[in-house]
């Protein structure tokens, strides 16, 4: 088994640029499947599942090769969050498991929503979400606990890596890869260069003097963005404050046990009405309670503001999908049916239309 691994990690290795566009054109594929034939969406999800944990362990061996060759290193400086996460990862052995387990309950979660819908009744097809909730709030509150830190979506480092560009092998130069130590040796003549001894007549263009500068283009517009931020030269582990108030932690408390909240009493008749206002005060709670961070604090910010965009999928959710967001969207539907391009574009929306009211984890928090 192992030598089996190993042939298909060096198959990876020769190959990475045409696996990475192969991965980029069934990603594709998997937008246009929904609707076309009996079980398309269970198709594309197990296609899309299938790319996204082959991708995820891709990341991981493209990674552990650039590491550990020491003639290649990066141009582009590594983003805060793969600094981050890579770095807690590298540190902490339950950290790493614990957001790998993760990031694979989410890449699979719908497809085995799916197939409970298609084997079970309803009320199974709910107590299977309920666990895979609690399991994903006990996979949270791991983390939480290791890093006593505002938990990162997702918490594992993501590709930071153009896999189209990675060289085949140390040999081989690459635009995205800068070799640590120059060429022991400088190029030879060509052949038809080495009996000419006639000097080059200067070219009028190379005579000419050079136009005067910009001016709107300083000094200082030049340097600003390759200057060193507080965040550029902080230890990878620090770029996230600790946790130090209670009202800190009771916010991303909050935060953690609001998906299983929600999932509990939509699977429930009686409280079934009430779960997106519990849901949505929940969030807004977690909002409020949870600390302003710093300017410099880069990668918190980041964090927040992406949870504050999740909010818009509240319109996709519940009864305020099904009185608002929905009607809206079949009208749009219904006027650019037949508008050249636009069509095309309706009609995939018309398909994942049913979608989104059959399946929760389509818009799940």
């Amino acid at each position: 088994m192992s030598s089996t691994l190993k042939k298909y990690e060096n198959f990876l290795v020769k190959n990475v640029s045409t696996i990475s566009t192969l991965e980029s054109s069934l990603r594709s594929v998997t937008w246009f499947l929904p609707g076309r034939f009996k079980d398309a969406d269970l198709a594309s999800e197990g296609l899309s599942a299938i790319l996204h944990v082959s991708s995820m362990y891709h990341d991981t061996l493209l990674a552990r090769v650039v590491q550990s060759d020491p003639h290649w290193k990066p141009i582009l400086p590594t983003p805060l969050h793969t600094r981050y996460t890579r770095a807690w990862s590298d540190k902490v052995t339950l950290y790493k498991w614990a957001a790998r387990s993760l990031e694979l309950i989410r890449f699979t979660q719908l497809l085995v929503e799916m197939l409970l819908r298609r084997k079970v009744s309803d009320k199974n097809r709910w107590r299977g979400i309920v666990f895979l909730e609690t399991v994903k709030m006990i996979l949270r509150f791991t983390l939480l606990k290791v890093t006593t830190r505002p938990l990162l979506s997702p918490p594992i480092p993501e590709r930071d890596i153009d896999p189209a560009s990675m060289p085949p092998s140390s040999t081989h130069t690459s635009p995205t890869l800068a070799p640590t130590s120059p060429s022991p040796s400088s190029p030879p003549t060509p052949d038809h260069l080495k009996n000419n001894h006639i000097p080059l007549q200067p070219n009028a263009l190379m005579l000419t003097p050079a136009p005067p500068a910009r001016a709107d283009t300083s000094v200082e517009d030049y340097l600003l963005p390759k200057a060193l931020t507080t965040s550029s030269v902080k230890p990878s582990m620090l770029l996230m404050k600790p946790m130090s108030s209670p009202l800190e932690w009771v916010s991303e408390c909050i935060y953690i046990i609001r998906p299983l909240v929600y999932a509990s009493m939509l699977s429930t008749k009686k409280h079934e009405g009430k779960a997106l206002v519990t849901a949505f005060a929940m969030e807004l709670i977690s909002r409020s309670l949870r600390r302003m961070p710093s300017h410099s604090a880069d990668l918190e910010r980041e964090e927040y503001a992406r949870r504050d965009r999740d909010i818009l999928w509240y319109l996709l959710r519940g009864s305020v999908w099904e009185t608002y967001s929905r009607p809206k969207v079949e009208a749009v539907v219904e006027k650019t049916a037949n508008t050249p391009i636009l069509g095309i574009l309706s009609s995939l929306v018309k398909d994942w239309i049913p979608l989104v009211d059959e399946y929760y984890y389509y818009t799940a928090p």
